[in-house]
């Protein structure tokens, strides 16, 4: 369990700061140099993780058996100085997600590759099967419409002012809502990061073979 641990620790901190990173370099790319100016455009992992929900969190997910997720510290954003208004915004969250997806298909072919070809050792695969899961729960759980998590961001630039108010409302309480939402409804969070991963597990498996 200690190694679990240890390679979980290590995965998070790799994916979580390119997760971070990418926020902030697109919102750059974008017209908005917040997150440079503030000194989140690095690969220094402290300056992106939140103790609670980047760490705590998807550790006491492992050690109960549970799908392993999480997230970090929000990039500041400037939404007026983006390109493309609210779909600039969503791009910029996307860009999160989509690096743990990009992240876990690339650990895909070397779990693969480890596992068929090369004959690796345990810990080996054992490190490519969690660098798989975790970035794969983390895509899932960063999807979720809620805010502050990035789906909400794709909400946010197709709905109507009334749900954008109330978004908004919601997006005060930052990351002590979601920490709500852990605890209320923990099994149907499960159950929805747990579909995702598997339905993605399907498709890196259609592709590789």
């Amino acid at each position: 369990m200690l190694v679990s641990v240890i390679i979980v620790l290590v995965v998070i901190l790799v994916s979580m700061t390119l997760h971070e990173l990418m926020h902030g370099f697109v919102a750059y790319k974008l017209g908005d140099d917040t997150a440079k100016d503030l000194g989140r455009l690095t690969l220094n992992p402290l300056t992106h993780l939140d103790p609670w929900m980047s760490v705590i969190f998807p550790l006491l997910m492992l050690l109960t058996g549970g799908p392993i997720f999480g997230a970090a510290k929000p990039v500041p954003i400037n939404t007026r100085l983006l390109k493309y208004n609210e779909w600039g915004f969503a791009l910029v969250a996307l860009a999160g997600p989509l690096t743990n997806f990009v992240l876990a298909f690339f650990g895909y072919i070397l779990l693969h590759l480890s596992v068929t070809v090369l004959g690796a050792p345990a810990i080996i695969i054992a490190f490519w099967t969690y660098w798989v899961t975790v970035n794969l729960g983390f895509f899932a759980f960063n999807l979720l419409p809620i805010p502050p998590l990035d789906g909400s961001r794709l909400l946010y630039a197709i709905a109507p002012d009334g749900i954008r108010r109330l978004m908004e409302k919601m997006e005060s309480f930052g990351l002590i809502f979601i920490i709500v939402i852990i605890f209320v409804a923990g099994a149907l969070l499960s159950t929805w990061i747990g579909t995702i991963v598997n339905w993605a597990l399907w498709l890196f498996q259609s592709i590789i073979g």
